[in-house]
């Protein structure tokens, strides 16, 4: 009986989404035994062959198999699903014409046709489809022109076609599409044309004309348009001015590069928080006197090639006066795109690449490093399905087995642009480094992305259609590509990437797409090379910095393996690098007032901790180790190797430490506010109000220390141990990762460590907790479920909301899915929040503890998240009960294990104490697994 209730459960279904679980096979058959069944969405996995003729008899109404491998035509039969309204074969691998017999689908409003390899004509039958709403068929190799039944399509609010492979012109009038809010048509072939009429689209946000072979001026009606957010016009025939009067209030983004504009920059255009790129056109040449030119300005504004004066570098240096180069120009470059400073060993020799991974990203940026005479240009807004929003133009990928320039990149949505000014005239040989770093190797929908480009050097096209995976041999692979006898003439070399409309840009996320390099490198091929910029200074300094820390980490190592012995540290007179810091007892005993129980604010398994104040004013907080803890000893150089090494704002600052007598001491800065767990969930008295927008702060300097921790120090670092007594505020509340005692090295050659289980049981990671299988997506399970902390202001090891609930995390789940996710929120803010963006973290918190780690972000990826530079997708659910459980089962079966493991240990600390902060990560808490206990060995 039960087993016929489950089918007659089961035959009730109107909806089956098996969405982002990489699913290799085919499409089942299957589905047509379920009568109720309207909604099919197979969206992000890895299935192949084509869609069941089975389906053609359902009366669905709606089929989303975007990204997926589907392959050959499009089937005939789905015209006979005239019940659709919804369907998205986009991101696949279908071919050949399109089937006439789609026009059946008159109950269609979105269909998604885009990054196929579609050919043919846009069958006349689609003339049919009045009530579309949405139509997206870019990246294809159609035929054709533009056919002028699209104005059929009055209902239209969104139309994007982009290296559709459909020729221009774009029909004359567009006039009866009143209802678009979007028109985005790119990169078309064809005869030159005037710019279509448009008059009428009083509701347009979005409107993109790029590379469509448009001349003439832009009509005025344009600037009136009060709703349009984004204008892009680049790399036309355009001529005339910009207007001095600009109606429209809501410009944010405009894009005019590449075009024939003159005249003045008027006032009009330069808003506040706006992006403007007028590169590549004839405007009067600027100078610094200029409005335009203004460093105070608060918008990003591309001027890069905006004059048509080039005379003293004029084009490309528009707001330098009279500038001219020194005599002794430089004849070499090397720069480490959306990287940092680098040395890198070629021929024998340390060439350092100068890097620019500091520079923030922008729709119009155009940065200068003057010093250097180099710089680059950057064009573009990325696409997205929300709100306007800078994705993060660097990428980083930890890669322990290529050089270190690979493992970082810029990119930009349409043109990029490097350049150097002040160059020796002559030949040059260029070299490019490049690494696919946002797709995977694997058998997964990472994998299915393309990104390809243009390449030009000195305005000629090198590479048409570059494809980084394709030339490579596959994703995350070194790849170089060299070009010689590159003539200078001007003393100025232009470099350009350029994305043409081509290729996924939904694959693994939305905007992930446009021109990417990691690397380039200009040699003289007469000279030997030789730089102005003397670098020599400066590269003493990383190397001093550098080789005391890795002098520390040495011993820290040798005292792990027990070559060293601590009595060595007590007798030896400290010769630390004045970087760390070097405190004299008498100086911590003055300070601390001798140790003052009055001045003691925690208990850690270290020992005390103290608050006190230097000679000169600066507090501090002291950790002082218990003189026979063996475990403690090998936590106080781990930490001062750790923390000696990273600086971030998000980071606690050590300041020095004394090894004196039977004394060893860790001196840091002073956190008046204690911890994030006292701040939280600690006693009346000691709770601080935290509101929302602190909140929110607080969980994204989080995210930022742990991505510096994981991806952007020269020294890769797993934490082990996050958790909220492990994250400590200063007087304004600003958040700082804190002991490092359980802190491991991401070792170079290994994508993971098996390790004992140190930790906190309920923060850590299940693969970590049941295996010892450590990578850095541990600390990003600890984060996320520290981040559901914030949002409930509830401890995950001391709440439990129902019998039917194994924990916090699990009950927050269950809220979201339900579409309760406010019930999460703690009741103190109930009254001062938006929703959206509770639901915005709880989201990321969720994405961030799924039970693989391969399907967790990197934190730099949830920085961008939370900033709202990239969007947040849906939360993949756990693909069977297995995993589903996973989690938890971690959490119920460590938990048990400690309770027998501790049965016979008298315990003078309860697990909800949240007195001890500045404490190490191995206090005497119930929930803290010590490494060399025994347990789990």
């Amino acid at each position: 009986m039960r087993s016929l209730a489950n089918v007659r459960r089961m035959a009730l279904f109107v909806m089956s989404a098996i969405k982002g679980y990489n699913l290799p096979g085919i499409l089942p058959p299957q589905l047509v035994k379920l009568p109720y069944l309207r909604e099919i969405d197979f969206a992000y996995n890895y299935l192949n062959g084509t869609i069941p003729i089975e389906w053609a008899s359902m009366k669905l109404t709606s089929i989303s198999l975007l990204v997926n491998r589907l392959s050959g035509e499009i089937p005939k039969y789905l015209g006979n699903i005239t019940t659709l309204t919804y369907l998205s074969l986009e991101a696949n691998q279908f071919s050949g014409p399109v089937p006439p017999e789609l026009g059946n689908l008159v109950n269609l409003t979105t269909l998604m046709l885009s990054s196929n390899q579609l050919t043919g004509n846009l069958p006349v039958t689609f003339s049919l489809l009045k009530n579309l709403t949405d139509l997206r068929i870019n990246d294809n190799n159609f035929n054709g022109t533009i056919p002028g039944f699209i104005l059929n399509w009055e209902q239209l609010s969104r139309l994007e076609i982009h290296a559709s492979g459909l020729m221009g012109p774009i029909p004359v009038s567009l006039s009866p599409l009143r209802n678009l809010l979007v028109l985005r048509i790119s990169d078309i072939n064809g005869p030159s044309q005037d710019f279509p009429v448009l008059r009428d689209m009083k509701g347009l946000v979005t409107l993109v004309l790029r590379s469509c072979n448009i001349s003439g001026e832009i009509p005025d009606y344009i600037w009136a348009m009060k709703n349009l957010e984004m204008l892009d016009l680049s790399f036309n025939k355009l001529v005339g001015k910009i207007p001095t009067r600009i109606s429209s209030d809501r410009l944010r983004f405009v894009f005019l590069s590449g075009n024939m504009l003159s005249g003045d920059v008027p006032d009009s255009i330069l808003k506040q928080g706006s992006s403007i790129d007028l590169s590549y056109n004839n405007f009067e040449w600027q100078g610094p006197e200029k409005p335009v030119c203004q460093e105070n300005m608060n918008l990003n504004l591309n001027l890069f090639c905006s004059s048509s004066s080039r005379n003293n570098l004029g084009g490309a240096l528009p707001c330098k006066k009279h500038f001219t180069c020194p005599q002794s120009d430089s004849n070499c470059l090397h720069v480490n795109c959306g990287g940092k400073d680098t040395r890198i060993k070629e021929h024998k020799t340390n060439i350092l690449y100068e890097g620019d991974g500091d520079v923030e990203g922008g729709a119009a940026k155009y940065y200068i490093k003057e010093d250097s005479y180099w710089g680059f240009s950057s064009t573009g807004d990325f696409m997205d399905d929300n709100d306007f929003q800078n994705t993060r133009y660097t990428v980083s990928k930890p890669l322990s087995n290529i050089s270190e320039l690979y493992t970082t990149a810029r990119r930009a949505p349409i043109s990029l642009t490097y350049f150097h000014y002040c160059l020796e005239n002559g030949n040059y040989t260029i070299t490019f480094n490049f690494a696919e770093l946002q797709f995977t190797p694997d058998e997964a929908y990472n994998s299915l992305g393309r990104r390809i480009f243009d390449i030009y050097v000195q305005e000629k096209l090198v590479w048409k259609d570059f494809n980084i995976e394709s030339e490579a041999k596959g994703s995350l692979k070194p790849l170089v590509k060299q070009i010689s006898n590159v003539s200078v003439t001007t003393n100025f070399l232009e470099i350009r990437f350029f994305w043409d409309g081509k290729g996924t840009t939904r694959i693994p996320q939305r905007s992930a797409y446009g021109p990417l390099v990691s690397a380039i490198s200009v040699i003289s091929d007469s000279k030997p090379c030789s730089k102005r910029k003397n670098n020599g200074s400066s590269y003493a300094i990383v190397v001093g910095v550098l080789g005391s820390c890795l002098v520390l980490f040495t011993l820290g190592i040798l005292w792990w393996k027990g070559h060293l012995l601590v009595k060595y540290w007590r007798k030896e007179d400290t010769k630390e690098d004045s970087s760390s810091g070097n405190f004299t007892l008498k100086q911590i005993k003055v300070a601390t007032d001798d140790f003052d129980p009055a001045n003691k604010i925690g208990e850690g398994g270290f020992g005390p901790v103290y608050k006190g104040q230097l000679s000169d004013g600066t507090r501090i907080a002291v950790k002082q180790l218990s003189s026979k803890s063996r475990q403690g000893n090998r936590e106080f150089l781990n930490e001062i190797g750790m923390i000696s090494c990273l600086q971030h704002p998000n980071l606690v600052k050590l300041h020095g430490f004394c090894v004196e007598g039977d004394q060893l001491l860790l001196v840091y800065e002073y956190m008046e506010n204690n911890s994030l767990a006292r701040a939280l969930f600690g006693s009346e008295n000691n709770q601080l109000e935290l509101d929302w927008p602190t909140r929110l702060r607080i969980c994204i300097g989080i995210a930022k220390g742990l991505a510096f921790l994981h991806e952007e120090s020269r020294l890769k670092i797993v934490h082990r141990d996050i958790k909220a007594t492990n994250v400590l505020l200063d007087s304004d509340l600003n958040p700082k990762i804190s002991d490092f005692g359980l802190a491991r090295l991401d070792e170079e050659e290994k994508t993971h460590i098996t390790t004992r289980v140190a930790g906190t049981i309920g923060y850590m990671a299940p693969e970590y907790a049941l295996w010892g299988h450590l990578t850095h997506k541990a600390d990003v399970y600890s984060f996320g479920v520290l981040t559901t902390e914030l949002v409930s202001g509830k401890n995950t090891n001391n709440f439990m909301p129902s019998e039917k609930f194994v924990c916090l995390l699990d009950w927050a789940r269950h809220l979201l899915q339900s579409g309760n996710f406010i019930a999460l929120l703690d009741e103190r803010l109930r009254s001062e929040v938006k929703k959206e963006e509770v639901q915005l973290m709880v989201k990321v918190a969720l994405l961030c503890t799924n039970a693989s780690a391969s399907l967790r972000p990197t934190m730099s990826e949830v920085v961008n998240m939370l900033e709202g530079r990239t969007s947040v997708p849906d939360p993949i659910p756990e693909p069977s009960s297995f995993t589903e459980d996973l989690r938890f089962k971690a959490m119920r079966d460590l938990q048990q294990q400690k309770e027998d493991h501790s049965s016979s240990r008298s315990q003078t600390q309860n697990s909800t104490s949240v007195h001890s902060f500045y404490s190490s990560s191995t206090s005497n808490n119930s929930n803290e697994i010590e490494p060399d206990s025994g347990f789990c060995q």
